[in-house]
């Protein structure tokens, strides 16, 4: 059977595929125009998300050997 191919753009996003299962992933909203967002919810967007366990499964099928380091 052939090699399965990752999805290039779940890739970019995804960090981690964690031991339970979960999947690991950045907030949005923190590429650009950053000037007029305050200060308190750039800290809140700060820190690492876990998908909605409704997508995990999907995120998984498109990463089909997980996240390269």
């Amino acid at each position: 059977m052939p090699k399965l191919k990752s999805h290039s753009a779940t890739k970019k996003r995804v960090i981690k595929i964690t031991k339970s299962g979960k999947v690991k992933r950045a907030r949005a909203y923190r590429s650009h125009i950053l000037n007029k967002k305050p200060t308190k919810r750039m800290r809140h967007l700060r820190g690492p998300v876990y998908a909605d366990e409704t997508n995990a499964a999907n995120l998984k099928k498109l990463l089909p050997y997980g996240v390269a380091k």
